[in-house]
């Protein structure tokens, strides 16, 4: 027994580390993507053109949410802010799935983990379900209820001091603060999010000449870190608990669960039971890819999968975060526009892709547990390639080569503060990072003496305040 137990649990870590490596090129690949866009595409103000109810707010919406992925509880947290400024609630909902379902990292996943007409289905799908959201919100939304919250929500955050961090949105933090040329202060919720502000104030060229510099690059790790930070937890979690599903679940659950056959009743049972266990999965983001893997692989219809792919805005978790940041009233309307839209959309895709004779057929393909997974293959050089190109930007980051407003290290180029070690040279200062760059400073003074002590960005900022 306790053998057979053994051999589950290391086949369950074995098939989700295997999923793990399969994708994790598309993974950091799409994060890559996305931190360039994030980065290097100027964004308009955001809450002044979502604020209508017509199609080029929804589709304006939809584009910004697409190029501002994050993991769930950040769309959320974005999406408050743009609603406190303005945004009608249609926008901030289309934001806040764009931004989770129709971004570069989740479409290369499901391609490489689902197929090429999961992918489709995400896409097409995806755009069809803002649109059907977007007609019930019109035919349904207690518009005086969301006035009344949209005025609590800034009279509380007045109240209590509360502003948010002008480059994500989410709450700004006292320890993460700065004041502009003009008097402003300006709150932030993390040192990334006060880095990513003041390299656009710092910002000089196009994205062209910026990849050329450090300063560009380390703008890239930075957006990269924080993409990253965003997610791994759901990701981790997704892949592992995907395995073990297909491990430790028996067939007759799934069986129980989900309509068995062909039919409209079917795909309709099985794209409602699909939300529901997304709603109950507590696993978001892009961790319920590898999860849904799980289900198709136990025989649930594409509709089911589809839909609970769509699913990741109303786990539990997320519910509670809207709950909190808006009330009972219009946490319960968002889970029922959402519910309704993710199990009709997946039932359409369903008999859209039946028709058009497209819906992959399970039993031609090997199960998770056939799989060899660790192969010298493309997935191998290609996980090569994304892991250098990972640690290049971590690095980058970490050494702080180009970041701006600091002292920087004249031998390594490292940026530091006037904290650290430091020596004074023909009547200029030098910080370190380290009690190893200056002993090699102190060593040889005139081999690094030319380098400037502070960033340019740093001396800009100086010399405009003087």
């Amino acid at each position: 027994m306790q053998a057979a137990l053994a051999d589950g649990i290391f086949e369950a870590l074995r098939i989700g580390v295997g999923f793990l490596w399969t994708a994790a090129w598309a993974i950091i690949m799409g994060l890559v993507i996305t931190s360039l866009v994030q980065v290097y595409v100027s964004k308009e103000r955001m809450a002044q053109v979502l604020g209508e109810e017509n199609l080029s707010g929804l589709t304006k919406a939809t584009v910004f949410g697409a190029a501002s992925s994050g993991c769930s509880f950040g769309a959320v947290a974005i999406g408050k802010g743009l609603f406190k400024k303005g945004a009608h609630a249609v926008n901030v909902l289309a934001f806040m799935f764009a931004s989770t379902n129709l971004i570069v990292e989740l479409g290369l996943m499901i391609l490489i983990l689902l197929g090429w007409e999961f992918l489709v289905a995400e896409l097409l799908g995806g755009v069809v379900l803002i649109a059907v959201m977007a007609l019930l919100v019109h035919l349904t939304l207690p518009e005086n209820l969301f006035d009344e919250v949209r005025q609590e929500l800034n009279q509380h955050d007045h109240e209590h001091g509360i502003t948010e961090d002008p480059t994500c949105g989410m709450e700004g933090k006292d320890e993460y603060s700065l004041t502009t040329d003009g008097g402003e202060t300006l709150k932030f919720c993390s040192a990334g999010c006060m880095e990513t502000y003041q390299q656009e104030v710092a910002r000089s060229g196009v994205w062209r000449d910026e990849l050329l510099s450090w300063g560009g690059w380390y703008k890239l790790g930075n957006q990269y870190r924080k993409e990253w930070s965003m997610i791994w937890k759901d990701v981790v979690a997704g892949f592992l608990v995907s395995g073990f599903v297909i491990v430790f679940v028996p067939q007759r659950v799934w069986n129980a669960l989900f309509l068995q056959g062909e039919g409209l009743l079917v795909s309709a049972e099985n794209a409602v039971m699909g939300v529901a266990i997304a709603v109950i999965s507590f696993v978001g983001s892009m961790g319920n890819v590898p999860f849904a893997v799980a289900l198709w692989g136990g025989g649930i219809s594409f509709a089911g999968v589809i839909a609970f792919v769509y699913a990741d805005l109303i786990t539990i978790p997320v519910l509670n975060v809207y709950r909190k940041y808006y009330g009972w009233k219009v946490m319960l309307y968002i889970l029922g526009i959402f519910f309704v839209t993710m199990a009709f959309t997946g039932f359409l895709m369903e008999e859209l892709f039946n028709a058009l004779d497209i819906i992959p057929n399970l039993a031609g393909g090997q199960t998770a547990s056939e799989q060899t997974y660790f192969e010298l293959n493309y997935t191998f050089y290609l996980n090569v390639i994304a892991f250098a190109l990972s640690g290049f930007l971590i690095y980058v980051y970490r050494r702080g080569l180009g970041a701006p407003g600091q002292y920087r290290d004249p031998v390594c180029g490292m940026r530091t503060d006037d904290s650290g070690p430091s020596v004074t040279h023909d009547g200029e200062t030098y910080y370190f990072c380290s009690n190893r760059c200056k002993r090699s400073f102190e060593a040889n003074p005139i081999a690094f003496s030319d380098k400037q002590p502070q960033t340019s960005e740093r001396g800009a900022s100086e010399s405009h305040d003087h």
